[in-house]
């Protein structure tokens, strides 16, 4: 059991494992309907969160008229009308393409270059070419590799977001799974349509005696929508990855608004699109001075024992700072362990939400206890509220609590991130 020793100060908040639960099973309920982007589901968790932050009594950020953070981003997605080879239509499952320009019109007259994947072809070897390729190019791809190509399909056949103008592609390429040895006829139609779509950041805030120092705690709220059914159930419904997150920054920030006011100013943030790119978190990091950032602490599926066992949490990106042994400190009279991320070859420290600010210098690292190199529930429909265990994740929160405190209180400052050092 965890006992809160909070440097003298009291608080008349105690984060409880009701709170808790009630507020992951509504995060991970299937009316969110897997927080994909843009969908109803998504916008129903924008507004729980921001609902919550409210009951709360959190301000807006700074100028800010509302707790909902809104921007823009460009998706670009292709649109193939026709492909055909030797006058045989191609199924919609079994090509994938990347274009140039706004079109392409190929036919018997205006052919692109041909390149086979056979049968005891290298596939990534191949398509590596193929994707260095400075000519247009029609790729055939023998049936044998069909599992291979549906994996490069999942990933190329999904639309492609960014900021402002979406750079085209160099080069048309169009990749087909069909046994077909030799192409003598073609037609293949195809065009890129762009869109503008809103995303929404939920932030809410604590304002501290320091108004330019700040400490973030932050998570994202997106996941994967909605999937192909197995065995009846087809809502990707991310309990833990990462409703679990999300619910630690709502009880944190009902914990620190219970408590004195604090000397720096607390941040509390519920990030969009981490799963497509961490477009959320860009967006959010270009809106303050990052010198102005004391630390981010980024919450990221705590709902699992970790491999050290209960009452502990791993965090990212370790050696980049020393904020991991200053809550390593802080936790050195109750029952709970920070360690090191024993994942390095993952790369976790660039793959999730801190890495925007950590690239600017902030120490700004992930925690989780999920053992991912394990995990049989990690984006997968099975991802559900009856997998985690609610008193560690009730324990954890705790733990960056008291952990943090003495950033919070202004006691404590990490060191500061080279971003020399941060993989671009």
């Amino acid at each position: 059991m965890i006992v809160l020793v909070l440097f003298g100060c009291t608080t008349s908040y105690k984060i409880n494992e009701k709170e808790v639960e009630r507020i992951l099973t509504v995060l991970s309920s299937d009316e969110m309907g897997g927080r994909t982007l843009n969908s109803e589901g998504i916008e129903k968790a924008a507004t729980f969160i921001a609902n919550e932050f409210e009951s709360i009594g959190l301000a807006e950020i700074r100028e800010a008229k509302s707790y909902k953070q809104h921007f823009n981003i460009n998706s670009t997605s292709v649109e193939v009308a026709k492909i055909e080879i030797n006058g045989q239509p191609i199924g919609s499952k079994s090509y994938f393409a990347k274009v140039s320009g706004e079109s392409i019109s190929w036919n018997k007259e205006k052919m692109p270059d041909i390149m086979f994947v056979k049968e005891e072809d290298d596939f990534r070897q191949t398509l590596g070419a193929a994707l260095s390729s400075d000519k247009d190019l029609l790729i055939v791809i023998s049936d044998v590799h069909k599992t291979m190509f549906d994996r490069y399909y999942a990933y190329f056949s999904k639309p492609s977001i960014g900021f402002g103008d979406v750079e085209m592609e160099p080069v048309s390429l169009v990749f087909v799974l069909s046994n077909t040895d030799a192409v003598n006829n073609l037609e293949v139609e195809a065009a890129i349509h762009m869109k503008e779509q809103e995303l929404t950041n939920v932030i809410g805030v604590i304002e501290g005696n320091r108004l330019n120092e700040m400490v973030v705690y932050s998570s994202h709220y997106d996941h994967l929508g909605i999937g192909t059914p197995v065995d009846g159930d087809s809502i990707y419904n991310g309990a833990n990855d990462d409703a679990s997150g999300v619910t630690a920054v709502i009880e944190l920030a009902r914990y620190f608004k219970n408590q004195p006011k604090p000397e720096r100013t607390l941040v509390f943030v519920a990030f969009t699109a981490e799963e497509v790119g961490g477009f959320g978190s860009q967006y959010f990091s270009k809106q303050l001075n990052p010198n102005e950032i004391v630390a981010m602490l980024n919450i990221e599926m705590i709902g699992k024992e970790s491999k050290v066992g209960l009452n502990s949490a791993w965090m990212s990106g370790w050696d980049k700072s020393d904020l991991g042994e200053i809550l390593k400190t802080n936790l050195n009279k109750i029952d709970f362990k920070f360690f090191a991320d024993p994942y390095p070859k993952q790369n976790l420290f660039y793959r999730s939400d801190n890495a925007t600010l950590a690239r600017l210098g902030v120490p700004a690292h992930s925690i989780s206890t999920t053992q991912i190199d394990i995990d049989t529930d990690y984006h997968q429909l099975s991802d559900e509220i009856e997998t985690l265990d609610i008193t560690n994740i009730t324990n954890t929160i705790k733990a960056i609590a008291v952990g943090s405190q003495g950033i919070v209180n202004g006691a404590q400052t990490p060191s500061r991130i080279d971003p020399n050092e941060v993989k671009k």
